[in-house]
């Protein structure tokens, strides 16, 4: 694909999305990070498109909130895991959910679901899954963030230590082969970590797009949790890791 044709590919994909991650547009285009961001400096420079962390989106983006703005990359991989796990828990069961934006999408597909118990620190997933159903939703206190509109620090953690459920299950900023699970806020990592130790079940769900990435904050290593759902078959390091720590591999299937 030449130039232009690409920067007519970036264009037209962001229209459809909003923002894209440089690393899935590389993947997409079939060409390499780098090639990515010299035909990106053009766009951003005309005003065309703009930069973020790690992804560009249209300026008609800029008045959302980065929370916001991440619920539309990868939003098609992240629905696709989002039913995948919601298919395996019953009526009935207790989910404790962490902030992120694969966690609201399964919290969405949950809405199908009757008589659930919702443990969470995420203000998103607690207005999506609250006074419908039957369900009964718990939220950590705290003070909530601008960005994501959660609760962290000691009194949430504290809050849902108290908790056991059927079903712990976090999104997560990076997987690598050696580090393990990580993210980029060190009271995000604290909270997803205790999370994954109260369910009989700890899950990580996570798109493609995350694997070989390392954060600043180790949450786990491969034996803290017991699967990990996403939607394309990671690295071959990634997935000997997680064989040898005995956790599952789920592969959302399109």
């Amino acid at each position: 694909m030449i130039h232009s044709k690409r920067h007519g590919e970036i264009l037209r994909l962001l229209k459809e999305e909003g923002t894209v991650t440089i690393a899935s547009l590389a993947d997409r285009l079939g060409v390499s990070l780098e090639t990515v961001r010299r035909d990106v400096k053009p766009l951003t420079g005309n005003g065309s498109v703009l930069k973020m962390h790690g992804a560009i989106g249209l300026p008609s983006m800029a008045g959302e909130a980065p929370f916001e703005r991440r619920m539309r990359d990868n939003a098609e991989a992240k629905r696709l895991i989002a039913r995948m796990v919601a298919a395996t828990i019953r009526d009935g069961e207790s989910v404790m959910l962490d902030t992120g934006t694969t966690t609201s999408f399964l919290a969405r597909e949950l809405l199908g679901h009757r008589r659930l118990t919702v443990v969470t620190n995420s203000s998103d997933i607690a207005r999506t899954l609250a006074t419908v159903n039957g369900n009964k939703v718990y939220m950590a206190g705290g003070e909530l963030r601008s960005d994501s509109g959660a609760a962290f620090g000691a009194s949430a953690i504290d809050f849902v230590s108290r908790f056991s459920v059927s079903h712990a299950v976090i999104s997560i900023g990076a997987v690598d082969a050696a580090a393990g699970l990580a993210d980029y806020d060190l009271e995000e990592a604290e909270f997803a970590r205790m999370v994954l130790s109260r369910g009989q079940r700890s899950l990580v769900i996570t798109d493609h797009t995350k694997f070989g990435r390392q954060d600043l904050v180790q949450v786990c290593g491969f034996d803290g949790f017991s699967e990990l759902a996403t939607d394309q078959p990671p690295p071959r390091d990634i997935a000997s890791a997680l064989a040898e720590a005995g956790a599952r591999l789920s592969i959302a299937a399109a």
